[in-house]
């Protein structure tokens, strides 16, 4: 199955690339069209930043800004998947219409979410999280990133089947940009492979992250412009599909579907051999 797009749709005014951008519920109806138009197979809705040293917002607000826009794309036969930490928020977008939880914190910070889950019987991404950024400069330590991540992954799928979740309707997200520095985030895609020991499908969700950014422009990464971090998570994108990525999550559908494309047609047209995906 070729790889899938997901577009980001931000319903907050303080996201990390383009909060407030699509804060008005008019305007993000009309963005998640866009995105629809322009290759997204999915489209990913959120209520709440999660960037480094955001602040919470409150329940009946992040409802207000969510369901909204999720009955509206979802009517006009949009496949929904909603960004939430929330149980409650997780199953109002359900009502509304979604298909897909995207759970950053992969059910720690709300334990109701796993029965929702459950009892929905919708599939639910569990991503790699070791808590709360509410600060900016929240730091991680791990030995070995990916072995870390994927023994922590494996823990949570555990506890998702014993909750009653279906195996095959977990999806796994390595959780970039996560309480990892750059280097982390790096060898985590240098890793994508490895994931291949989980049966559940994978996300990778790369775009426009700081680590990005850093790369686009080591001297001042907020200096990085959009259309430059774009470039970079197409190129992570073409890799993710190479490696069997289920999805990608991104702001810029029609630049990841076009590498995908291109990546899997390498990867159709590929004989014996090393990889022509081999850099070394």
């Amino acid at each position: 199955m070729p790889t899938q797009i997901m577009g980001v749709l931000n319903v907050t005014p303080d996201s990390f690339s383009d909060g407030g951008r699509w804060f008005d519920q008019s305007a993000a109806i009309a963005h998640g069209l866009e995105l629809r138009a322009a290759g997204a197979d999915i489209i990913d809705i959120g209520g709440e930043s999660t960037r480094p040293g955001a602040v919470r917002v409150d329940e009946a607000e992040e409802l207000r800004r969510v369901v909204p826009v999720v009955r509206e794309l979802a009517g006009a036969g949009a496949l929904i998947s909603v960004d939430t930490m929330r149980a409650r928020v997780a199953a109002a977008a359900i009502d509304a219409g979604a298909h897909i939880i995207n759970d950053v914190s992969a059910g720690l910070s709300d334990p109701g979410m796993l029965s929702v889950a459950a009892e929905t019987r919708v599939p639910i991404v569990l991503m790699h999280w070791r808590g709360y950024l509410d600060r900016a400069d929240a730091t991680f330590h791990y030995d070995d990133v990916v072995a870390e991540v994927i023994a922590e992954l494996g823990d949570r799928i555990d506890v998702a089947v014993s909750a009653g979740v279906d195996p095959a309707d977990i999806i796994v997200d390595p959780g970039l940009g996560f309480s990892k520095n750059a280097e982390h985030n790096w060898q985590l895609l240098a890793g994508l492979h490895a994931f291949t020991v989980f049966p559940q499908r994978l996300l990778v969700a790369a775009s426009r992250k700081r680590f990005i950014a850093s790369l686009v422009s080591p001297e001042d990464p907020g200096q990085a412009g959009e259309h430059e971090k774009d470039e970079a998570t197409a190129v992570i994108s073409a890799f993710a599909a190479q490696a069997g990525a289920w999805a990608v999550r991104v702001h810029d559908p029609a630049a990841s579907a076009l590498a995908c494309r291109v990546a899997e047609s390498i990867a159709d047209h590929s004989g014996p051999g090393p990889s022509p995906w081999s850099l070394r």
